[in-house]
């Protein structure tokens, strides 16, 4: 057992009475005290001195001290705590990365059936009073969907396409391995053959150096008329006027967008006005869905206990 002894364990996950004794249990047995405290409230007398964090704080209140052993995040992004200087060198970086496909995948299906079915423009309707037909739809039944990202929400996201009929196809670094359920996998270097081939392009990538603007003007244009964009990874992926150009000129039948470039989304962002784009605030993971909770602090617990013990964490991420 890992001696922690007069350390402190911040916790600000959202738990219940019941939760929180199991993991005063466990940092106790190390020797530890837990300070528990939501995200939004935590101070920096929290994070100062603390040796573990497990979830997410404000990344202006890190400042490299070197008694943070280990920050494990709530979330499944951490571009945030990335950045140089925020954690020390041997400050371990944990995400929970598996926590968010449930609620991620569901919302983005959600968000593309509305948007094949011009739901959204009948919701409209709805509130003018208007019965109104707004003519052909489109189906998933026969489609193609390119998933950029083939981890757990994307995986979790062609499982669903593929049960209502459509072929999954991925795009990840690695395209050695199988990934159930995509049929076919490519590289970022074949996006542009790979592109004009399918009806719906759905990403889920995280925000990296080389995946900022990928989503741009020649992006768009090698997509198929009529096809579908899907983005629920983060909002800098795309160029938010191409897209908009590749929209209003009629090139993509639709986007759904639940992470936009900028973010918050201004009120007098032009994207606001397309008629063919559905835009959510950047919730489809979040605390939203009761499982989402339930699998993250799953998640943290089971890394608790795996460090206390010596033993290999899981999400390390390499920084």
């Amino acid at each position: 057992m890992m001696d922690l002894r007069g350390e402190r364990v911040l916790v600000t996950l959202p738990l219940t009475e019941a939760q929180r004794l199991e993991f005063d249990a466990l940092a106790a047995g190390a020797g530890a005290t837990c300070v528990f405290a939501p995200s939004n409230e935590v101070t920096q007398e929290d994070v100062d001195g603390a040796a573990i964090v497990l979830g997410n704080v404000p990344a202006k209140l890190l400042h490299g001290q070197q008694s943070l052993r280990w920050l494990q995040t709530y979330t499944a992004g951490y571009d945030q705590y990335v950045a140089p200087g925020l954690l020390a060198e041997g400050t371990i970086l944990t995400c929970a990365t598996g926590a968010y496909g449930q609620a991620v995948s569901e919302h983005m299906f959600a968000q593309l059936l509305c948007l094949m079915k011009k739901l959204h423009l009948y919701r409209d309707h709805q509130h003018e009073g208007a019965w109104t037909d707004e003519g052909p739809i489109t189906s998933l039944v026969g489609a193609t969907v390119l998933v950029l990202g083939t981890g757990d929400i994307g995986s979790s996201f062609a499982r669903l396409v593929c049960a209502l009929g459509a072929t999954a196809w991925g795009v990840r670094r690695r395209v050695d391995e199988p990934v159930e359920p995509f049929e076919r996998l490519f590289s970022f270097d074949q996006l542009a053959e790979v592109l004009p081939q399918v009806d719906v392009v759905a990403s889920v990538l995280p925000s990296t150096p080389e995946t900022r603007g990928l989503a741009n003007a020649e992006f768009f244009a090698a997509m198929k008329p009529g096809a579908f964009f899907v983005n629920a990874g983060r909002g800098d992926l795309v160029v938010s006027e191409d897209l908009i150009d590749a929209l209003e000129s009629g090139h993509l039948a639709g986007a759904a967008l639940d992470v936009t470039n900028p973010e918050p989304l201004p009120a007098d962002h032009p994207l606001w006005q397309q008629t063919n784009v559905l835009i959510t605030p950047h919730i489809s993971g979040g605390w939203h869905l009761q499982a989402t909770i339930d699998n993250a602090v799953s998640l943290c617990k089971g890394n608790l206990e795996a460090y206390l013990s010596g033993n290999p964490l899981r999400n390390v991420v390499a920084r």
